[in-house]
């Protein structure tokens, strides 16, 4: 799986999309993914993250789906 970014129609939000791989043996999260979010200042700049959450793959899905259109 890949990495996906999505960018909304101001420029000023960001969601990135990618594969959660967790080490930990309690883990029960086996198809999961890892949503980062964050806000875009300057164009010119890097976003700053503001923060980050695991989901599953389908809720991912629906996510991406529903922010994407």
């Amino acid at each position: 799986m890949e990495k996906f970014t999505l960018i909304n129609k101001d420029r000023s939000r960001i969601k990135v999309f990618e594969p959660f791989e967790d080490n930990s043996k309690n883990s029960s999260m086996v198809n999961a993914i890892l949503i980062s979010y964050g806000c875009v200042f300057k164009r010119s700049s890097k976003p700053v993250m503001k923060g980050s959450r695991v989901e599953s793959i389908e809720e991912a899905r629906n996510e991406y789906k529903k922010n994407g259109e």
